[in-house]
């Protein structure tokens, strides 16, 4: 029990502490199995390669670290895609429960009520599929509708990475159950 309150307190303080938290929506599929995912890896077809998108992807590799998501080649349970779009944007999303209240009683009988935005200032987007299902089961993004982004700083960048992700709060399964079983070694 201590374990997990140390990772709450560290999530919380770390999130509040070393940046900025950033306005982001997201949306997820009520076929997602949230609490049975343990290893991820990124599409291979994704474009974005190069010194500019290292940050991301560590970014994005630090939080599933975080949740205890085992990075995996070769069949993994998750499949990460990101982009930025530097233009204008046409975006569907969806008006839907919060994920955490929607998965303490998951309901697969919601209707999906979609929203169309017309994102004009650019946007990161990061999502989720589950490989078995072949189909996203969650995708996050921020755009620089409010201004706050810059999408040429790394920082900020990397900031909005983290806000992200934050909302995607689903440990890995059996995760916490390895930390709260561990040898005490103090």
């Amino acid at each position: 029990m201590k374990m997990l309150c140390f990772i709450a307190v560290f999530f919380f303080l770390s999130s509040c502490l070393s940046y900025k938290e950033l306005p982001v929506e997201y949306d997820y599929s009520f076929n997602g199995r949230f609490n049975k995912y343990r290893t991820y890896n990124f599409f291979d077809f994704n474009s974005f390669h190069g010194e500019d998108t290292l940050e991301i992807r560590g970014a994005i590799e630090k939080h599933m670290k975080f949740l205890g998501y085992k990075r995996k080649k070769k069949k993994p349970d998750l499949l990460l895609n990101y982009a930025i779009y530097e233009d204008s944007l046409k975006f569907r999303g969806y008006i839907q429960p919060e994920i955490v209240e929607w998965a303490e009683r998951p309901n697969d009988n919601l209707d999906y009520h979609h929203v169309d935005f017309d994102l004009t200032n650019g946007t990161l987007l990061i999502q989720i599929y589950d490989r078995r299902m072949h189909s996203s089961i969650w995708q996050g993004y921020a755009t620089d509708r409010y201004r706050q982004i810059n999408f040429y700083n790394y920082k900020e960048v990397n900031n909005a990475v983290r806000s992200i992700l934050n909302s995607y709060q689903f440990f890995a399964k059996d995760f916490i159950d390895e930390q709260l079983n561990k040898p005490n070694t103090q």
